[in-house]
């Protein structure tokens, strides 16, 4: 089964956040409430209780979901500069439509469609929401070799990868690999437009980037972000701006060797169905959130 059950974004407003996304990419509202105590708590983000959220599902019906948390961003935050989680990937039929449907949006086109250098099987395009969040729209052409990538269902489908902006790419992967079991593909250095032009590199600037597998599930991206890079502002106990946490099913939480935020529980609700949950915190302060697969 694919691990990546959902991505939380912090938005000043989720509701008009899920309209967005309701609007311009299909994603339809399955649940809105306020955040507990004890799932702020797990987050390590107490200030989010209490906090309004909204949790969408693509037209397809894939599992896979958006979560918008209510959350004001530190006035010194900026995208695609700072460590931690700093992209979602979603992946569509036609990225050219996608492309054309997007123009007049509130979504600012920060990438145009252009062919992944060196693989010629993935097309993404990116953009920018009004929140400040970066998002990947990618049509896969074709399978690679060593993963099999979701081949989109409807225009705008299912979030299939998130991308972690990492301080030390080896330090990274490492710690995914020991605390989780997941595994890595080789890193490759590729020219990468959007992370060379938020730190103002020439667009033909190489990249360092790895991807995480599970079997042959991709699901998640390890970049190797520039020196000019600096750990992410962050309201003293709230979550992080723009891409905050990202969810992942695990077979079993009693084999992660980790140090929960908080000790896993049972939760309710459209992304944890009843499953045991816990929040453990990877390099860069990032946040990994786990849901046990039901046997």
């Amino acid at each position: 089964m694919r691990l990546l059950r959902a991505a939380t974004l912090t938005t000043p407003d989720p509701d008009a956040a899920m309209a967005r996304y309701a609007t311009w990419l299909d994603y339809g509202l399955v649940e809105r409430g306020t955040v507990d105590e004890e799932l702020a708590a797990a987050w390590g983000a107490p200030a989010s209780a209490g906090r309004r959220y909204a949790i969408g599902r693509p037209s397809s019906g894939a599992d896979v979901f958006l979560r918008f948390v209510e959350g004001t961003p530190p006035a010194d935050y900026r995208p695609l500069r700072s460590y931690g989680w700093a992209a979602i990937e979603i992946c569509v039929q036609d990225t050219d439509a996608v492309h054309e449907r997007l123009r007049p949006s509130p979504f600012e086109i920060i990438g145009a469609p252009r062919q992944l250098d060196g693989m010629p099987e993935i097309y993404p395009m990116q953009v920018k929401g009004p929140d400040g969040e970066i998002v990947f729209l990618t049509q896969i052409k074709a399978q690679l070799k060593n993963c099999d990538l979701p081949m989109a269902e409807s225009m705008i489908d299912r979030l299939f990868i998130v991308v972690l902006a990492c301080a030390g790419i080896e330090g990274s992967i490492a710690w995914f690999e020991r605390t989780l079991g997941f595994a890595s593909g080789d890193a490759v250095a590729i020219a990468y437009g959007t992370l060379s032009n938020a730190f103002g590199l020439p667009r033909d600037h190489k990249h360092v980037i790895a991807i995480g597998l599970h079997d042959r599930d991709c699901f998640l991206e390890f970049d190797q972000y520039p020196a000019a890079a600096t750990v992410r502002p962050r309201v003293p106990g709230a979550l992080p701006p723009g891409v905050a946490v990202a969810s992942f099913h695990h077979p079993s939480l009693s084999t992660v060797r980790g140090e929960w935020i908080t000790p896993p529980r049972h939760r309710a609700g459209a992304i944890y169905d009843g499953a045991l949950s816990g929040t453990l915190l990877a390099p860069d302060d990032t946040l990994v959130e786990l849901i046990e697969i039901p046997s």
